[in-house]
């Protein structure tokens, strides 16, 4: 299964709404690693690495996202995997 990485940026209702603890537990469950963080815009962005299918399920995940969240766009952007990470953490 090939590796790779998916870099998202998450509109909406998505910050004060547990969405990036939410994003990292999913993550981990998904034994992905990588990072998400919020943005001074109100967005959150993400970057998840691991195999394919993993990375997939958790884009799925993003476009619904915790139950308080209203997301309203993800915008993904595929990547090769590049830099490497330990875990999935919040930044």
């Amino acid at each position: 299964m090939s590796e790779s990485c998916a870099h998202l940026l998450i509109s909406g209702r998505v910050q004060g709404v547990w969405y990036r603890g939410s994003t990292k537990d999913k993550a981990r469950e998904l034994g992905l690693t990588g990072w998400v963080r919020n943005l001074p815009d109100g967005r959150v962005e993400a970057l998840a690495c691991g195999p394919q299918e993993q990375v997939e399920a958790l884009v799925q995940w993003c476009h619904q996202g915790p139950p308080a969240a209203r997301v309203s766009e993800v915008e993904v952007d595929w990547r090769d995997p590049g830099e490497t990470f330990a875990n999935f953490k919040i930044r």
